[in-house]
């Protein structure tokens, strides 16, 4: 998608998205592990999954976003869900849809390069 079309989409069509892309990045890497027991497998993903693994992951490679990217995660942050996780307060709950909204808007613009950099430190983090 051309990144004009991928700025007029409201940030939490970016947040789904990126909660997609990232669980299925995070469900390969913790199966590259070795660890092949379902309970195992939810166990470690919910580290990186979670609303406040999220968020420990967001403030951790924050020095590391572009202002761009800062914007982006701001006006996913910013953006008014009409829910949220029954785990995480509403403070968390509204990082971690900044962080998927940057997983996802990077998804959606094909900016695959930068996309895996930034997946990577998150498992580096978490």
């Amino acid at each position: 998608m051309e990144k004009t079309e991928v700025l007029q989409m409201s940030p939490l069509v970016w947040a789904y998205m990126g909660d997609a892309i990232y669980e299925s990045y995070i469900r390969e890497y913790v199966i590259k592990q070795g660890l092949c027991k379902n309970g195992l497998l939810h166990k470690k993903s919910i580290k990186y999954v979670s609303a406040n693994g999220q968020v420990k992951i967001l403030k951790n490679i924050e020095e590391f976003l572009t202002d761009e990217e800062k914007d982006i995660v701001r006006r996913g942050r910013n953006a008014n869900p009409h829910s949220h996780a029954k785990n995480a307060d509403i403070v968390d709950y509204k990082y971690a849809t900044g962080f998927e909204a940057l997983i996802g808007f990077l998804y959606l613009t094909g900016e695959k390069e930068r996309l895996n950099e930034i997946l990577e430190k998150a498992v580096g983090v978490a």
